[in-house]
């Protein structure tokens, strides 16, 4: 399938806490490296602390303000922004503000529960 229509997603919340809308993966949809979800954090929350030992991930903001955790590093995020997460770097990120933080995550190889480690904060 080429097209997904956003409607067509049913949301669901991953290993590190963030509800997840998956829209487009190879197991569901046929493509072969990658895998695009969208995740929505809610105001005050956030998601834990954690490392994948494969993926690479690509973190857009598009809605919401946030703190991100990438590694040693701590920086406020925005609409607009883009956060490459290199394999095996922890990270999590928080919505600091009074909207939901809404992102777009790109993975490659595309997401695999089994490739999300649970780090303690």
């Amino acid at each position: 399938m080429t097209l997904q229509t956003y409607a067509g997603v049913a949301p669901y919340i991953t290993k590190d806490g963030s509800e997840i809308r998956e829209l487009m993966h190879p197991s569901v949809h046929g493509n072969r490296a990658q895998s695009l979800a969208e995740a929505t954090i809610l105001p005050g929350c956030k998601t834990e602390l954690h490392r994948h030992a494969i993926t690479e991930e690509l973190y857009h903001i598009t809605a919401g303000t946030g703190l991100m955790t990438l590694g040693q590093e701590h920086f406020p995020v925005r609409p607009g922004d883009t956060i490459c997460i290199p394999p095996g770097t922890p990270h999590c990120i928080e919505a600091t503000g009074e909207a939901p933080l809404k992102l777009l995550c790109c993975c490659s190889p595309a997401y695999d529960h089994a490739d999300t480690e649970l780090l303690q904060g």
